[in-house]
């Protein structure tokens, strides 16, 4: 007989994201609002930063396009929180589907207070602030009003029979949910890190992290690496909720070795697909986008590549051993001496750098209308950097000889700014030239989820990814062993030093992709289709439910122990 799951009749989620698009963690919340809009209708809040009005560090206030204020929602307890609880708000809805309810916090008034603030934290739960730098105090101070707000609301609105769930997201909101465990014992509280940030450290300093992990103590590398303060909100959350839960289940051994303590639910991050055009739509679509790519790398380097090129690409963050950039790279270039490759590849690379102003010499081509004959200076880049000499993929290019010579069939393109629109230079988004790739290449060394490759196979563009993501991982469980490119997703088996393995499997696989027939192909995107839908919110959010249970049930243990 199966346990009847307890439900919460109210949910508080705080995130440095909410209503504030600048990261990964954006896309897991605001896909999800809707599903949990729809089962607990205005019962759902979202807290963010006030990071757009009302803050007197920003120079220059703008009006947030992803929140729209509503002066009468919530009035009564609006009034109160403001003049007896001395918070600075603004509620309304978030501008995503389900618009749900957000609530935007100001919490600059809290600077004054830290120091105090972070005593407390330590001989309450033995957080060290000592030493915080860098983000640490903006991320605490949020934090912290974001608990002071659902204390609140609580205290205001809500009796102790009503269920309620408190979840933070990721170390910068640690402190909140510590302070609900103390100030507001009733709340039931949810910790959820997608990426540790010690491990995440250790990865991005190049140090080995998998085959070490079982070796590693977390306290000892984040005093090495300086990142004690970050751990120890992350660490003393974790261990002091009533739920700890994370996103994958190799982050999860991660938590296990480097925060002593494994997740009691791992919360895959599942996505929604109406940004996915249907029918012609679809086709129409993925036609422009690859006219568009084309045109543009045919101007830039004065060539003359035709629609069976095949496009490829990568993308993300710039962050170049962990998101496997360096591989690509290495196997493009092993690819340009592979004498099996049947057709020209045309490969991007779409990751802001440090960008300065589009290509004035490019946009003028693309103007134009001309065809050309001969290379732009740079012919692999369509956007100035204010770093030219030091950029890491440019460094690589260099360094590999890779200049996108007339006569070799491998062609590189850097894209080095966000695909918002209005670069200058594609003026499209970035979902609208995914739609006309054939294949995408994600071969990440640190990865605790890969919304990337998810998007991809979304939009039925096969992809290549490495067990070292918690997506691979989670393909390679749907298949029961090692998924292959013709089930839509290669998941390539990627430890700390087989770095050369992985580029000629990558290369590999790009070769054998390019000998395919178009029946084999459409067979392949289908399967990659398929795989995307398994990944719907309406499939994960159960995972959800369970840690809202959990959480439920364990504040009524504590609650009794009282």
């Amino acid at each position: 007989m199966m346990k009847q799951l307890l439900t919460p009749d109210y949910i508080f989620e705080s995130s440095w994201e909410v209503c504030n698009k600048v990261g990964g963690i954006y896309t897991v919340l605001s896909t999800r609002a809707k599903t949990l809009q729809n089962v607990f209708p205005d019962r759902i809040f979202f807290i963010g930063p006030d990071v757009w009005l009302g803050n007197s560090y920003i120079e220059e206030c703008k009006e947030n396009p992803l929140f729209t204020e509503d002066e009468k929602m919530l009035l009564a307890w609006r009034k109160h929180a403001t003049e007896e609880d001395g918070l600075k708000i603004r509620i309304g809805r978030w501008n995503v589907p389900g618009h749900p309810i957000a609530i935007l916090v100001d919490f600059t008034s809290y600077y004054a207070q830290k120091n105090d603030i972070y005593t407390q934290a330590w001989i309450d739960f033995q957080v060290d602030s000592l030493h915080a730098y860098g983000d640490y105090d903006e991320a605490s101070m949020f934090s912290y009003a974001a608990g002071k707000v659902v204390e609140s609301y609580y205290r205001y609105n809500l009796k102790a029979s009503d269920k309620v769930i408190y979840q933070a997201h990721e170390w910068m909101t640690g402190l909140g949910a510590l302070y609900i465990q103390k100030h507001v014992p009733e709340i039931a509280t949810i910790f959820t890190t997608h990426a540790t940030s010690i491990g995440r450290s250790i990865a991005g300093n190049n140090k080995p992290l998998y085959d070490y992990l079982f070796a590693y103590n977390g306290d000892q590398m984040a005093r090495e690496l300086n990142m004690e303060s970050k751990h120890s909100i992350e660490k003393q959350t974790a261990h002091h909720v009533d739920c700890f839960t994370t996103v994958s289940e190799i982050t999860n051994h991660e938590c296990s070795e480097l925060l002593d303590k494994s997740a009691d639910v791992v919360l895959m991050n599942g996505f929604e697909d109406d940004f996915v055009p249907k029918g012609t739509a679809f086709a129409k679509k993925r036609k422009h986008a690859r006219a568009t790519l084309l045109n543009m790398a045919n101007k830039l380097m004065g060539i003359h590549l035709t629609d069976e090129t095949m496009i490829i690409g990568t993308s993300g963050r710039y962050e170049f051993k962990n998101k496997g950039i360096n591989v690509y790279l290495e196997a493009l270039n092993r690819l340009t001496r592979d004498k099996n490759l049947k057709k020209d590849i045309l490969a991007f690379i779409y990751v802001p750098g440090w960008v300065g102003e589009a290509r004035e010499d490019l946009r003028e081509r693309l103007d134009s209308g001309k065809d050309y004959d001969t290379p732009l200076e740079c012919p692999f880049i369509t956007h100035w950097l204010h770093n030219m000499s030091h950029d890491q993929v440019l460094d690589m290019l260099k360094y590999l000889n890779m200049s996108n010579a007339v006569d070799t069939k491998v062609k590189v393109v850097f894209v080095p700014c966000y695909l918002d629109g209005k670069d200058g230079i594609l003026n499209e988004l970035y979902y609208d030239l995914l739609i006309g790739m054939d294949l995408s290449v994600y071969p990440s060394y640190y990865e605790p989820w890969g919304y990337t490759p998810l998007e991809s196979i979304a939009f039925k563009v096969p992809t290549i990814t490495t067990d070292l993501a918690g997506f691979g991982l989670w393909v390679n469980s749907l298949k029961g062993s090692y998924s292959m490119l013709e089930d839509g997703v290669k998941v390539i088996h990627r430890t700390d030093y087989n770095y050369s393995e992985v580029a000629d499997m990558i290369k590999d696989t790009i070769t054998e992709f390019s000998t395919l027939t178009d029946t084999e192909i459409n067979k392949i995107r289908k399967n990659a289709a398929n795989i995307a839908e398994k990944a719907l919110w309406k499939h994960f959010i159960q995972y959800y439910y369970e840690a809202y249970d959990i959480a439920l049930r364990n504040a009524a243990k504590r609650l009794s122990l009282k």
